[in-house]
């Protein structure tokens, strides 16, 4: 307390005049005989602050006042601004001292003690006019939760809103920046689709090339080309200003330091180009098969498609976890997740209470994906004698590990009862997928098979919508309801019947060695 005392206590007004010596030619300062006229020289106002860790001398010092009033005001308030921390808060008072003294070397206006008081809520930004790079590198600190969430949010920051909006003090940031932003990104996804278009037409022209030199001169204008690059995409975009608007939250409340959030006024439009779901009719596989291009990146197959795949893979250890994702939706994790307490065989169904999902390369149990998520999905007679098939596998497989079996209560679980890793099953369903001979499709797209299959069939949007756990029926019917067209068309050229239910395989076909599909660790 004594030191605080004595701290407030070496703080003053002076005045002085900038008047030299004729002789000397230095400044008169404090001795200059004409300081007692009124308008004569200006006050300075002088506060000795804490030293800092190294013992440096710190000191606020301001000076051009006209009046010794005007000075003493601000001494008070620096004063004041002294006082705020506790006594015994060394830390406060340290950074008290630096803002203090950074306030006086750049000439920023002194902060009113409320600031102060917010600001020393957030000592890594004791900063009253903090710009949004430092603020955001505090923010990111600060983040818990799934490393998989929080590398995103790192992305986003490094790659689109330092580069952007970082120089932009936070208190200054406004609605036309995060416009201009976009701007930019859209701007450059031009670019970057220009030089991409070059790059493709050149390399085409390499693969028919009709000479080694000819081959040899295209390659040399393609290492001139910038390499190719992928564009930020609405969907980019969307998570770009998400990740934004809960940093300015954050901002606002608790750390107030702005009162308003410009990113929540600012509409991505959609540009129109989002992935729209296509289904593998004749003319598309025989355009891949000619040219190994996709027409979609999401693509559904026929049910007939699902059936060969099915019936390729069907002494596949994990059979029984693709049928139930090709005709109840499950999703990725919610497979990996379910457990056998939460098979009902008496009311035939399937509770989806918990899943696994991939955090950073960790495995981590949580509950499903949204509240809608958590349901109970009906099951067939078939799917229920799979399920019965499958337990009886694994139960030869738990006597036959012995102790080395991994007791985890899943149904669907790696050779020695382990749990499955979300990401290496996905790679393993690209590999059965190229196994089976059929077009490719990504592993949530045997999702939409399902969802496809039973719309197919007659039942009613709202209960597809209840099986795979959308929000609400207009989620459902805004995807699937263009793809229906094209199933009923591609059936209706095969004079297929309208009717697809789970179970209408084709003959089976050679079985799978299980062994020559364990390389992906499953």
């Amino acid at each position: 307390m004594r030191e605080r005392e004595k701290q407030m206590a070496s703080g003053s007004v002076t005045k002085r005049c900038t008047c030299r010596d004729k002789k000397t030619g230095r400044e008169l300062g404090a001795q200059c005989p004409d300081l007692g006229k009124k308008r004569h020289g200006t006050w300075t106002v002088r506060q000795e602050l804490a030293t800092g860790a190294d013992g440096e001398r710190r000191l606020f010092r301001r000076k051009g006042y006209d009046t010794q009033t005007e000075g003493q005001v601000d001494l008070d308030r620096v004063r004041t601004i002294l006082a705020i921390p506790d006594p015994g808060d060394d830390d406060a008072i340290d950074n008290v001292a630096a803002l203090l003294a950074r306030v006086s070397r750049t000439r920023e206006p002194l902060p009113d003690a409320e600031t102060v008081r917010r600001l020393l809520k957030t000592p890594h930004i004791l900063n009253a006019h903090v710009i949004v790079a430092d603020y955001l590198d505090m923010w990111l600190a600060n983040q818990r939760g799934r490393k998989s969430g929080i590398k995103r949010y790192e992305m986003d920051v490094r790659c689109h809103l330092k580069p952007h909006l970082g120089h932009v003090r936070l208190d200054k940031l406004s609605i036309g920046h995060v416009i201009d932003m976009f701007d930019a990104i859209n701007e450059a996804n031009d670019a970057i689709a220009a030089n991409n278009a070059i790059r493709h037409e050149i390399n085409a022209k390499r693969k028919t090339a009709k000479s080694r030199a000819e081959s040899r001169a295209l390659c040399a204008e393609l290492r001139e080309l910038p390499p190719f690059r992928r564009t930020t995409g609405t969907s980019t975009q969307k998570h770009i200003k998400a990740t934004l608007r809960a940093a300015l939250n954050r901002a606002i409340s608790p750390y107030r330091l702005i009162t308003f959030n410009p990113a929540a006024h600012v509409e991505i439009a959609d540009d129109g180009r989002s992935a729209k779901a296509l289904v593998w009719t004749d003319s598309r596989v025989e355009y891949w098969e000619e040219t190994g291009l996709t027409p979609s990146p999401v693509m559904v197959w026929m049910p007939e498609q699902v059936g060969q795949f099915l019936d390729t893979i069907v002494d596949h250890e994990l059979y029984a976890m693709w049928h139930l994702m090709a005709y109840r939706g499950l999703r990725r994790g919610e497979a990996c997740g379910v457990r056998w307490m939460d098979l009902n065989e008496i009311e035939e169904s399937l509770t989806i209470a918990t899943q696994l999902v991939q955090d950073g390369w960790d495995i981590v149990e949580s509950a499903p994906k949204t509240k809608d998520s958590h349901r109970t999905i009906a099951l067939d007679a078939k799917t229920l004698g799979v399920l019965r098939r499958h337990r009886k596998r694994q139960l030869e497989a738990r006597m036959a590990a012995g102790e080395t079996w991994t007791e985890t209560g899943r149904i669907f679980t790696n050779a020695d009862g382990s749990l499955l890793h979300p990401g290496k099953i996905s790679k393993h369903f690209n590999r059965l997928v190229e196994f089976s001979d059929l077009p490719p499709v990504r592993l949530h797209d045997l999702r939409h098979v399902a969802a496809t299959i039973h719309l197919a069939a007659g039942v009613q949007m709202k209960v597809v919508q209840e099986m795979l756990g959308h929000s609400s029926d207009r989620v459902t019917s805004k995807f699937y309801t263009s793809v229906l067209p094209q199933l009923a068309k591609a059936a209706a050229e095969k004079g297929a019947p309208r009717s697809f239910l789970a179970g209408q395989h084709r003959a089976a076909l050679p079985s799978i060695v299980d062994a020559d599909l364990s390389a992906a660790g499953v």
